[in-house]
């Protein structure tokens, strides 16, 4: 069982940066790919940002695309999310997840088996 716990998460005006971190303990955090989604009151979860094993390839939602940006620290196990020029519609429960690297990344939630609890982002307007 891989846990992960999400950390950053906060309330920023719009137009500011928040960083999420998403950290495990895990010793093979090396061979999983990492996820972002997120979740807004009354709809359904979304897919933000994926990054592959080696941290060679990222992938992001359309909406976010040139505002946020995925990384990944393998020597400290740790999956970021770094966001800038938050609007109001960013505003939701932001969790991270992981699955093995099996080639292509996943954009769907179904493709990841490991998730986090979650971290709350609200951007005021």
């Amino acid at each position: 069982q891989v846990q992960l716990v999400e950390s950053g998460g906060g309330l920023v005006q719009a137009g500011g940066s928040l960083r999420l971190s998403c950290a495990t303990s895990e010793r093979t955090f090396n061979t999983y790919d990492m996820g972002w989604f997120r979740q807004a009151p009354g709809k359904e979860r979304e897919f933000v940002a994926a990054i592959n094993w080696k941290g060679s390839t990222t992938y992001y939602a359309d909406s976010v695309k040139g505002r946020f940006t995925i990384s990944r620290d393998n020597v400290k196990n740790t999956v970021y999310l770094q966001m800038n020029s938050l609007k109001s519609e960013d505003t939701a429960v932001y969790y991270c997840a992981a699955r093995m690297g099996l080639g292509g990344l996943s954009y769907t939630s179904g493709g990841y088996k490991y998730w986090g609890q979650g971290t709350q982002v609200t951007v005021s307007s």
